[in-house]
């Protein structure tokens, strides 16, 4: 045989062998893939025969179901009480590829689900891949008994204790703000000047995390450049997703490995993602530093900082790892920056557009006179109508929107693209949610409960039952502060939301937010000094159309603007 023929028949054989290895390849990804797919159907043939057949909205969309346009939409809440009001307190609403979630509107539905979070009810698979890859194995990314120990490490930091000596930091970003705006005032060559707050609320949440979490200066309103707040603020872009965008996101809620695929938004997350664990890590070092060095004299032990590094060196329950100190580092920088600021800014924005409001809360804080202490600011009694503005605020705009979770076998185990979707979750183990009403079934019975199968999606609209007027009233989507002072302002219906001061934007249960009581005397510090010393107008005039701005929060701006900008025009008060 020629060298030539030799060298066809090897060549050839090669050839084969190719054909061979990869058809076998195939296969095996065929077969996987086929199982997947059977092991998928089975497990939606189960919950289908498991599941109280509820009514619910029609897919608009054949792949993506309703999930497109609720991702699109600014305020998710007004469509889910849209849907409330036709299907009932508890409905099923179709998700991308045939998938289904049940969504609750019902205060005893709430009540029983809060009490089973983080073991009958956890965070989907994707969320979690998605809390993984963007802050670590933290406390948002925990369940059970692993949440429960990092809580508990945590707890010290945001006690009455430790809060209380924080009061001065927020009130010293207050005044810094107040001087920065007095010297815009002076530079206008007027009484007024047009000043953008949102981005003097980010400043002022910055700077307060970065003091009272992690005793360190950003310096953002002495105005030092902070990376951190650039990219935060390339998430908050008026620039509309494309369909790619979109699809990949929806695709990651389902299939996690779509989270990686490097379009716009994910390639923003992972931006944020390094910077926070820059961030974090210059943070920690420095903090191990000088305890080595001696500087550390045990006066910081109960900041945020502090009692994480101290909870490495614990035993048993309190005990975390190096590790998660950064994840949950990087998770409270995020969420200490970016809700106190939204809050801040929608309630300076409430008051300009209700003057009449504005005027009551600036008297009741010029009578009283001197700067309020952290146990006046925590009480409702001292200040009640400084009270009644911030959780009226907090009621009508909650930084988060809605929650979701799923039902699942084994408990020890939003997307981010607005964060308003972040928390997603399902049911570890079969269960059956009571009703306070009855809703009413496909079948067209009636049922005070509903049974909900392993693996099924629960979600709760928080904005929609905050603001819901079957629960709050038919004046719920008003910002009236007063109905917090009335004596049959809350209704019984609101009355039983057992969340924080009866609402959910904190959540409730196992996970409900750590921060809460920093965040409100964070709000009502900054309030009771900005609103003592300056009037708010909108820009425009009272007639002022407002609308929502899809970043990580909802945030708001002037109808037809771009951007995350909300001017407003500001006075010096001096009494007339």
């Amino acid at each position: 045989m020629s060298s030539t023929t030799s060298t066809m028949c090897t060549a050839a054989y090669d050839n084969l062998l190719a054909v061979y290895r990869s058809t076998s390849i195939l296969s095996v990804l065929a077969g996987i893939a086929g199982v997947l797919v059977l092991r998928g159907t089975l497990r939606a043939a189960r919950r289908k025969l498991k599941n109280t057949s509820l009514r619910g909205p029609p897919g608009a969309h054949a792949i993506f179901g309703a999930s497109k346009d609720l991702f699109e939409a600014p305020d998710t809440g007004e469509i889910f009480e849209t849907w409330a009001e036709e299907y009932g307190v508890a409905y099923e609403v179709p998700t991308s590829f045939g998938g289904k979630k049940i969504m609750l509107c019902d205060p005893r539905a709430l009540a029983h689900y809060y009490a089973r979070e983080t073991w009958t009810y956890i965070l989907t698979d994707s969320t979690r891949a998605f809390l993984e890859r963007g802050f670590g194995r933290g406390i948002l990314w925990s369940h059970g008994e692993d949440h429960k120990r990092q809580r508990k490490s945590l707890s010290p930091a945001f006690s009455h204790a430790a809060l209380r000596k924080l009061a001065h930091v927020f009130y010293n970003c207050a005044h810094k703000t107040k001087a920065g705006w007095d010297s815009l005032i002076d530079l206008s060559g007027g009484e007024s000047a047009v000043i953008e707050i949102q981005d003097w609320m980010n400043h002022i949440s910055l700077d307060t995390i970065g003091m009272a979490g992690f005793s360190h200066e950003f310096g953002s309103l002495d105005g030092k450049p902070a990376t951190i707040q650039k990219v935060f603020s390339a998430f908050d872009t008026s620039a509309k997703k494309s369909f790619i965008d979109i699809a990949v996101v929806l695709f990651a809620d389902v299939f996690p490995v779509f989270s990686y695929i490097p379009v716009s938004c994910v390639q923003s997350l992972t931006d944020m993602q390094a910077t926070l664990s820059g961030v974090a890590k210059q943070l920690l070092d420095r903090m191990e530093k000088e305890k080595k060095d001696g500087v550390i004299d045990g006066k910081e032990d109960k900041s945020i900082i502090g009692v994480l590094i101290k909870a490495t060196e614990a035993e048993g329950e309190r005990h975390v790892t190096p590790d998660e100190v950064l994840s949950s580092m990087k998770e409270l920088l995020l969420a200490g920056y970016i809700t106190t600021s939204n809050s801040l800014t929608w309630t300076l924005v409430e008051l300009a557009r209700n003057p009449d409001i504005q005027t009551k809360l600036r008297d009741e804080l010029l009578a009283f006179g001197s700067e309020p202490t952290y146990d006046q600011l925590q009480s409702s009694l001292t200040l009640p109508y400084l009270d009644a503005v911030v959780h009226e605020s907090l009621r009508i705009h909650p930084p988060l929107t809605d929650f979701v979770r799923v039902v699942s076998r084994f408990a020890k185990n939003s997307y981010f693209f607005p964060l308003t979707i972040m928390s997603h979750s399902q049911a570890t183990e079969d269960d059956v949610i009571p009703l306070s009403e009855p809703v009413i079934t496909k079948s067209g019975q009636a049922v005070n409960s509903i049974s909900v199968a392993r693996g099924t999606k629960i979600g709760l609209p928080l904005a929609c039952i905050n603001r819901s007027t079957a629960i709050w009233g038919p004046d719920a989507k008003v910002f009236r502060p007063g109905r917090w002072l009335e004596k049959d302002g809350i209704p019984k219906k609101a009355q039983d939301v057992q969340g924080y001061r009866h609402l959910l934007t904190f959540a409730d249960g196992p996970r409900n937010c750590l921060g809460k009581g920093f965040a409100v005397s964070e709000m009502k510090a900054v309030l009771s000094v900005l609103v003592k010393s300056f009037a708010f107008e909108m820009r425009d005039g009272p007639k002022t159309q407002i609308e929502l701005c899809q970043g990580i929060l909802p945030r708001p701006r002037v109808v037809g603007e771009e951007g995350a900008a909300m001017p407003l025009r500001v006075t010096r008060y001096e009494g007339f």
